[in-house]
């Protein structure tokens, strides 16, 4: 057999993998299965088409099927499901015929949601996980038939759900099982500021068993959003090595414990530079770039991936609502001795129109050492997230954080940036406790 990658999974990871398979070996055989009816779609995009902000599903796909077939050269095959890898005999085995021989193996099959029994089948019940199931819903909300829903879960997507569904018309109604919003994104504290301003748009129940909830009949439909976890299981039954959550461990270079497998997107656990260890975290980016940096070295070329440190932003009704590295609960947990500090700053100069709060929250330990930011506002919150995430990656202190030369104008900023305000008080903090 000539050289034959196989990719598992056309989403993010998975045509970032073949695609950068094929710029370094143009004569390479790439075969992906994707077990859905699209490829290179953005995920992240279904809340908006959803709600009508992106029209068509289409429009969420980053190049058609053809685009890669034909300009690419790679063997894109939709619908197709994968039952088992034998990496002893470089096999994978699926429903579209004879197993296919590999001589590399790149497994992108990113994440699964979770779900939970709903006690009324007869009632529509979604996740909002593929783009089949996001058309479904909204073909039921155009349709004009919804007009209460029940979203369970209070995290990214069932947050993102909830204000699409509103924007649609739809009584919303949010059920979520642990005491507060945003319970695995950002602190207590920060969350309650989310809280607020959450109330102000659906019936939101937190510390609530959504079983009981769900068998209203006054719901007409049921959108469960409970997370997701690693589609890790094709690797971890053929013998790979897992870790947090079940996911799959990878090096720098996403090589797998199998030989001649390499894994990449929602379904690994990429080092953490901040914890220093695998962590999951499955966020788009991240997919993105392991899927290159796995496609590269399976095609024999050399790339490698530097680590997360956990950024992420997420829009909930009007707020941004943004974190880097650990929040303190998460800090704490890994062992570390942290603590944190918390400012109300503004994101514009006070007398400039339009000026309004940022909550900031950064988190250290009391020598100084920088762990992570959350940051919550009408504006300003993905715009600073970055600067502290960058801080993080290149191992900056709070000091350090404290001496950056950021910008300043009445419009965009208040002369101490709320960057720079929050570790000042973080200063302070470690000052106080010497």
């Amino acid at each position: 057999m000539a050289g034959r990658l196989v990719v598992l999974g056309g989403g993010a990871a998975g045509m970032s993998a073949a695609s950068a398979a094929r710029r370094v070996d143009p004569t390479l055989d790439v075969v992906v299965l994707e077990s859905t009816g699209f490829a290179a779609a953005g995920l992240c995009g279904l809340p908006y088409h959803l709600a009508g902000l992106v029209p068509e599903a289409e429009d969420l796909v980053a190049y058609p099927p053809s685009y890669f077939r034909e300009r690419r050269g790679i063997d894109l095959r939709l619908g197709t499901e994968v039952h088992g890898v034998d990496p002893a005999r470089r096999l994978v085995h699926h429903d579209g015929g004879r197993p296919l021989e590999y001589s590399a193996l790149v497994v992108a099959t990113g994440g699964r949601p979770s779900t939970i029994p709903l006690p009324r089948p007869d009632r529509p019940g979604f996740v909002v996980r593929t783009v089949e199931d996001t058309v479904a819903l909204r073909a039921l909300v155009d349709g004009g038939t919804v007009r209460r829903a029940l979203v369970i879960g209070a995290g990214y997507i069932g947050l993102e759900t909830a204000e699409a569904l509103v924007a649609r018309g739809v009584s919303v109604t949010v059920a979520e099982r642990i005491d507060r919003v945003l319970p695995t994104t950002v602190d207590a504290e920060v969350a309650a500021v989310v809280e607020e301003h959450v109330r102000g748009h659906v019936d939101l129940r937190l510390g609530t068993d959504a079983i009981p909830l769900a068998a209203d009949r006054s719901f007409d439909v049921v959108v469960t959003c409970t997370g997701v976890r690693p589609a890790a299981d094709l690797l971890a039954d053929a013998g790979a090595d897992t870790g947090p959550g079940g996911a799959v461990l990878v090096d720098d270079r996403m090589r797998t414990s199998l030989p001649g497998v390499w894994a990449a997107g929602d379904c690994i656990a990429p080092y953490h530079r901040v914890l220093g260890a695998p962590a999951f975290v499955p966020l788009g980016p991240t997919a993105n770039k392991t899927g290159r940096v796995a496609g590269t070295v399976a095609a024999g070329g050399d790339a490698r991936f530097a680590g997360i440190v956990g950024t992420a932003v997420v829009k909930v009704f009007d707020l941004e609502v943004a974190r880097t590295g650990l929040t303190l609960a998460e800090a704490r947990t890994a062992g570390l001795d942290a603590v944190a500090a918390d400012v109300v700053s503004r994101s514009r100069a006070k007398y400039y129109p339009g000026v309004r709060p940022l909550h900031v929250r950064v988190v250290h330990e009391p020598g100084g050492r920088l762990l992570g930011a959350q940051f919550v506002g009408v504006e300003g919150a993905a715009k600073r997230v970055d600067v502290v995430a960058t801080a993080l990656h290149a191992g900056l202190s709070v000091d350090d954080l404290a001496d950056l030369d950021l910008s300043y104008a009445p419009p965009y900023a208040p002369v101490y940036d709320p960057v720079l305000a929050v570790a000042q008080a973080a200063q302070r903090e470690t000052a106080a406790a010497r």
